[in-house]
């Protein structure tokens, strides 16, 4: 169970360093398309803010404790800090971010499914199709 603990914990701080890029990115977008584009990563970071505390709920379900101060969360994040100066440059850093993301989602789908714990691998089944289509809409926008 410590595995499964330290995977969902690996996906709340990767899910939460996603969530704070969007967030800067909306706070400090520029350009042409300012609207459109401060709109897209105003509801990115709102659904993404909404799953940092069901993924915290969940760790706490399965006995254990949710990372509790931001060093933790950036020691157990695989998302690096980027400072990208162009909306294209934003949309590429989130692309990199999601598909992070992705990753410890699986990981902590497989180790949920293998320890029959049904609701929370329903759960995370749930994000990883959302961030499929948060991948699908980066990439369209990058074309």
């Amino acid at each position: 169970m410590e595995e499964l603990q330290l995977a969902l914990k690996k996906a709340l701080a990767d899910t939460f360093s996603m969530y704070f890029k969007a967030h800067a990115y909306h706070w400090n977008v520029v350009g042409p398309d300012f609207s459109q584009y401060h709109d897209f990563f105003g509801k990115l970071y709102e659904e993404l803010f909404n799953a940092v505390d069901t993924i915290a709920e969940h760790i706490r379900a399965i006995d254990g404790m949710a990372p509790n101060n931001l060093n933790m969360l950036k020691d157990l994040s695989s998302l690096q800090d980027a400072d990208p100066s162009t909306p294209m440059d934003m949309f590429s850093d989130l692309l990199l971010a999601n598909n992070l993301v992705l990753v410890s989602l699986m990981r902590a789908y497989q180790l949920a499914d293998d320890a029959d714990e049904l609701g929370l691998a329903n759960f995370i089944q749930d994000r990883i199709d959302i961030h499929q289509k948060h991948g699908w809409m980066l990439k369209a926008t990058l074309k």
